[in-house]
């Protein structure tokens, strides 16, 4: 009796081995200029898949994981993708074009990819459809909400997937609606006078936005915590060079949890951040960040001498446009 427990353990254990081989999500990626040498992936009940690089410079793990929305990361930025037990997923993509570029092959990765690609129509429509009126706007997004929808209930898609998705459609459509509005506000703040400021300087003191007066301020809120903030900062950087002397100061109020703070300081002096770099007072809920309906870091304002609004929405540092603008002011 005893012989044959052991042989039925055996069996037993080597039969979950076979089911676990069969559950697991083989994952390989291929990433041209990448950013890290780690890639991580999240998910639900606080999952976390760590994938390190290896000597052919590839990203390749095996791990179990239940299906669902997954999020991965290489540490500036982020995409969205699904998982099911027993998949093959291989990912290429170059991180300098991060979305355009990214790519799934393998078995079980129609839903990734079509994530993938909805990411961009979304980014696409953003661009597009934002700067229309109200009521072409609206007929617009109407229309989007409709296609998405049939494209989800055609596609060759798990069950789970579909019902997942269409409720990412309707949480887009209800977060454009409102972001809509949002941006409407934040456009009438043009030519207003600026809530102020008085934060504490990470130099030592606290600096308000009217000691500033007389001179054009670029401002970039943003945190520590926040990968597209950060990869604003060798842009940001160069501007400040190519602008110094001129008449703008750049300024950088991090909305870090008051937690945070001791990170935040840290983070300025190893990183030798330029410009005048403040410390919000509250957060997201300072008077002077709700005052520009900010939603999403990082976000950028330009102040002309006199403390109005030149733009409550500016061009971001690795815009192009920002130069064009800049130039036209101070040269």
């Amino acid at each position: 009796m005893k012989k044959l427990f052991v042989t039925g353990l055996l069996v037993l254990t080597a039969l979950n081995g076979i089911a676990q081989t069969k559950n697991q999500i083989k994952f390989t990626a291929k990433i041209a200029n990448r950013n890290s040498d780690t890639l991580v992936i999240k998910g639900p009940n606080n999952f976390k898949q760590v994938i390190p690089i290896n000597k052919k410079e590839i990203f390749v793990a095996s791990f179990t994981a239940p299906k669902g929305f997954y999020r991965f990361s290489d540490g500036v930025e982020s995409s969205n993708l699904y998982l099911k037990p027993g998949s093959e997923v291989n990912l290429t993509m170059n991180a300098k074009e991060f979305d355009e570029t990214i790519i799934y092959k393998g078995k079980g990765t129609n839903e990734s990819n079509f994530l993938a690609q909805q990411a961009l129509k979304d980014e696409k429509f953003a661009e597009e459809a934002f700067a229309k009126e109200a009521a072409e706007f609206t007929a617009l997004l109407e229309g989007k909400k409709k296609t998405d929808l049939e494209n989800i209930e055609k596609g060759d898609f798990d069950a789970e997937f579909k019902a997942g998705a269409k409720k990412s459609v309707e949480k887009f459509h209800a977060f454009a609606a409102q972001q809509y509005e949002s941006d409407a506000a934040v456009k009438k703040l043009k030519g207003t006078v600026s809530a102020d400021f008085d934060y504490e300087n990470h130099k030592g003191g606290k600096t308000k936005l009217s000691d500033l007066k007389g001179k054009y301020v670029y401002i970039d809120l943003w945190a520590t915590w926040c990968g597209p903030c950060r990869a604003e900062i060798p842009f940001l950087k160069k501007i400040e060079e190519k602008y110094h002397g001129k008449n703008i100061e750049f300024v950088s109020v991090s909305v870090d949890a008051v937690k945070d703070h001791d990170k935040w300081q840290k983070f300025v002096s190893d990183k030798q951040l330029g410009g005048v770099q403040l410390f919000s007072d509250n957060e997201w809920k300072s008077a002077f960040v709700t005052s520009y309906n900010v939603t999403g870091i990082p976000r950028f304002i330009l102040i002309d001498p006199q403390g109005n609004i030149l733009d409550p929405d500016a061009e971001r540092p690795s815009s192009p446009e920002l130069l064009t603008q800049l130039d036209a002011l101070l040269n």
